[in-house]
């Protein structure tokens, strides 16, 4: 089922027949049906949107379809093997593949993978991805399973978020200048973002969020929502940016600036590769210069040098002095040497001293990632020319492109989880709230560990590149659609007030689906846990 159906009143639908729909509806079968929507249809409300959905056919969002009458969520509910794929490979010698994929037609039951060496009782974990929401909330979350870990009863609350309040934080491996701090990102053409303050040896954005998804136009709104699950979904996105450059951003795939893939970030400032590389340049060289963008350093001013008791070289650099041996501003920022606009360093060399400086000095200048690298001896007017640079050098130079960390596009989801969502699990949200906070409480997202910002709300990080493929959806509000569990102690969730007659075995759940679906084709898929990945279905460690 692939075929959109189109909501034939679209918001106006959304105001005026909710509110002359009698009563709280659920999704188990079709809402009373208005005068004006057709006989062989039926209302789908995971989302504002409320769908009319055709027999045969999806709603705006794929996520939904009407399968004679019934409706269904079309993805399949993505299970975790505790073992990883590599520690199944390893124990099977390559002779089993532990993953199995089954359409919602057919998805008479979950893929067997075997584990040697782990307990045989140990429990698949229920993800949210494909688990379906809940939405708006005032009913238990899709699924609320029991199981033990060492013995323990717990309780794993899932379901799939819809997140208005989300985006994605870009750490981007590299000393290119990207664009200039708040300036605009865009995706065709669109606005979606902006730089944000850059971080040791990376540039960072910001993307997505509630106001490119619901405070512009449409189609700002609709190019913010479709980016963000593209990148979430670890797929390349093209982005521009205003007064700078045009990328190619995938989660864990080097960036791609300006048309060239970017290699390695830098191994520190220009002072801290000082530090670093003195002792090895010390008796190879008379002058040392690493041009950066930020901090450039010159050897026997910084106190590295000093303490080596080499002699100053009288060379005289541009850009404010900060403290001896460290200049700042010495260039424009850009895509050349350490992230500067230049391409000859002799462009920040203002001269020598000449009572200091003498015919025959040896001075390198080199990049912050050893990309770009020169070497020059004085001659007797005291003008730098270039030289074959000493192996003994070229060692070094080397050596800081071997110390640099290929350069990659890490991309983090953050989501706001204070809102309704909290409903699926307790009658009364607040406790929820504090018992993460008090540690009570595993948070994951498709498995993979989120961490939980401080302050109020439940404000979730993850990485992306540890969720599941194909982990994010959207629905057409727009919203993106993430998955989300809570795992706890049975007698944890007991206080908080959770939805005790909600909560069903795992046998159960994978018998029956989805609550609020029950009796629905349940489609499902059985993954290996991703080898960073700690195992979800754990005690939580505040409770020993």
């Amino acid at each position: 089922m692939t075929e959109h159906t189109k909501v034939d009143f679209g918001a106006e639908r959304v105001d005026n027949d909710v509110a002359s729909t009698p009563g709280p509806t659920v999704l188990e079968k079709a809402v009373p049906r208005s005068e004006r929507m057709a006989a062989n249809k039926i209302e789908c409300n995971a989302c504002p949107v409320l769908c009319q959905i055709s027999a045969g056919r999806t709603g705006a969002c794929d996520r939904y379809a009407n399968a004679d009458g019934r409706l269904i969520r079309v993805d399949p509910v993505l299970f975790l093997s505790r073992q990883t794929r590599a520690e199944a490979t390893a124990a099977l010698s390559g002779t089993v593949e532990p993953f199995d994929t089954s359409s919602p037609a057919e998805g008479a039951g979950i893929a067997e993978v075997a584990e040697p060496g782990r307990d045989a009782g140990d429990p698949p974990f229920v993800t949210g991805v494909g688990a379906s929401s809940t939405y708006p909330d005032y009913k238990p979350a899709p699924f609320i399973v029991s199981s033990k870990s060492n013995g323990v009863d717990m309780v794993t609350v899932v379901t799939e978020g819809i997140f208005s309040y989300c985006s994605f934080k870009v750490k981007i491996d590299t000393d290119r200048f990207l664009g200039p701090e708040q300036s605009n990102v865009r995706c065709k053409g669109e606005i979606v973002g902006h730089v944000t303050t850059a971080e040791y040896g990376s540039q960072m954005l910001s993307l997505g969020g509630v106001h490119h998804l619901t405070g512009g136009s449409k189609k700002e709104g609709r190019v913010t929502c479709d980016m963000m699950q593209a990148l979430g979904n670890k797929e390349a996105v093209e982005f521009e940016i205003d007064g700078g450059t045009k990328l190619v951003i995938r989660a864990g795939a080097a960036p791609i600036v300006d048309g060239v893939e970017e290699a390695r970030m830098r191994v520190g400032c220009g002072s801290a590769t000082i530090g670093i590389f003195a002792k090895q340049w010390y008796g190879h060289v008379d002058e040392v210069v690493v041009v950066d963008d930020h901090i450039t350093g010159v050897l026997t001013e910084h106190q590295a040098g000093r303490c080596l008791g080499m002699t100053d070289s009288g060379l005289k650099i541009r850009g404010r002095k900060s403290t001896p041996g460290r200049y700042f501003q010495v260039a424009n920022p850009g895509t050349g040497w350490g992230g500067t606009d230049i391409q000859d360093p002799l462009a920040i060399v203002e001269g020598f001293d000449a009572s200091k400086a003498r015919p025959g000095m040896r001075i390198l200048m080199v990049s912050t990632t050893g990309e770009h690298a020169q070497w020059y001896v004085l001659d007797e007017h005291l003008v730098p020319r270039v030289a074959p640079m000493p192996e003994a050098v070229r060692s070094t130079v080397e050596r800081i492109g071997e110390n640099c960390e290929p350069s990659l596009a890490t991309v983090l989801f953050i989501g706001g989880a204070g809102g309704s969502l909290r409903a699926g699990a307790t009658e009364n949200p607040v406790l929820l709230t504090r018992a993460i906070k008090r540690q009570l409480v595993n948070v994951t997202c498709g498995g993979a560990p989120a961490y939980v910002w401080p302050g109020g709300g439940i404000t979730v990080m993850v990485d992306v590149a540890r969720m599941p493929d194909g982990s994010f959806g959207t629905v057409p509000t727009p919203a993106i659609v993430a998955p989300i569990e809570f795992t706890m102690r049975y007698d944890a969730y007991r206080d908080l007030g959770g939805h005790l007659d909600a909560v069903r075995a795992l046998e159960e759940v994978l018998a029956r689906g989805p609550s609020h679906l029950e009796g629905a084709p349940l489609g499902k898929r059985l993954l290996a846990r991703h080898p960073d990945n700690p195992w979800p279905l754990v005690t939580p460690p505040m409770l020993g």
